[in-house]
């Protein structure tokens, strides 16, 4: 269940959130709604960055528990979401090179907060998570970093492929984690590096693999063939530690 401190439903709790500059998580619109409050809801959407994701009334319904939600339902983010050229100013003040957690599509609260909480303890400058389908800095996710997520810079983007270009562009290298790569005690992981860990079920997507300089296998020796995807993000990050403490 959502945090219902974080939800809000109808109108004008919605509409406020955007005036007061309280920043919005995500933004559900009830598709085919163009009266003008919804206009004026879309307009400072837009303003604030933010992508209304048009939905049907049944998954408003469902998202609102029956409320009065009259089209309009938005999540607020327990914390602010930093720019990833604030992740890199981080790397550049400690005069270390950066490295950065790069989420794509992780929607468990529950995974995004350990995850956040091992980017903390492993030394990462900064957290990427993508805008859409994946979970955003909720009161559990919070709850779950064990108060890392005070401390880590959280960037929200809207597309992960062409972040990855992006910073390429400034020198960092990125490694995926897939079944099919190459044993991590092979790859060379030190440098500016960009660690991405894939979805839950379906791992990282083709398009964003495609952009990543390597992909690293994490050797299995049990009898099942993968790991939760917080652990796998855990045993990767702290196998770029130890390299980077050995350089």
């Amino acid at each position: 269940m959502r945090d219902q401190e974080l939800t809000l439903i109808g109108r004008n709790p919605v509409l406020e959130a955007f005036r007061s500059g309280k920043t919005i998580d995500r933004l559900f619109i009830q598709a085919g709604l163009k009266d003008g409050p919804i206009s004026t809801i879309l307009r400072e959407a837009k303003k604030a960055g933010v992508k209304a994701e048009f939905v049907q009334k049944s998954r408003l319904d469902e998202i609102s528990e029956g409320s009065n939600h009259q089209g309009a339902v938005a999540y607020l983010a327990s914390f602010r979401y930093y720019t990833v050229d604030e992740i890199l100013n981080y790397a550049k003040e400690k005069g270390e090179d950066p490295f950065i957690f790069v989420l794509d599509g992780i929607e468990d609260p529950h995974n995004l907060g350990a995850m956040i909480r091992t980017a903390n303890l492993a030394g990462a400058h900064g957290v990427i998570i993508r805008e859409r389908r994946a979970a955003g800095l909720t009161a559990t996710v919070a709850k779950t970093s064990a108060g890392a997520l005070e401390y880590t810079r959280v960037a929200k983007v809207s597309n992960i492929a062409g972040t990855i270009d992006t910073l390429k562009k400034q020198g960092l290298w990125f490694v995926c984690a897939d079944m099919g790569g190459e044993s991590m005690y092979k790859l060379n992981l030190t440098g500016p590096i960009g660690l991405v860990i894939g979805n839950e079920g379906e791992g990282v997507s083709r398009l964003v693999r495609e952009k990543c300089d390597m992909v690293a296998s994490i050797p299995m020796k049990g009898d099942i063939d993968s790991l939760n995807a917080s652990v796998a993000c855990g045993v990767l990050a702290y196998e770029i530690v130890r390299q980077r403490l050995m350089k």
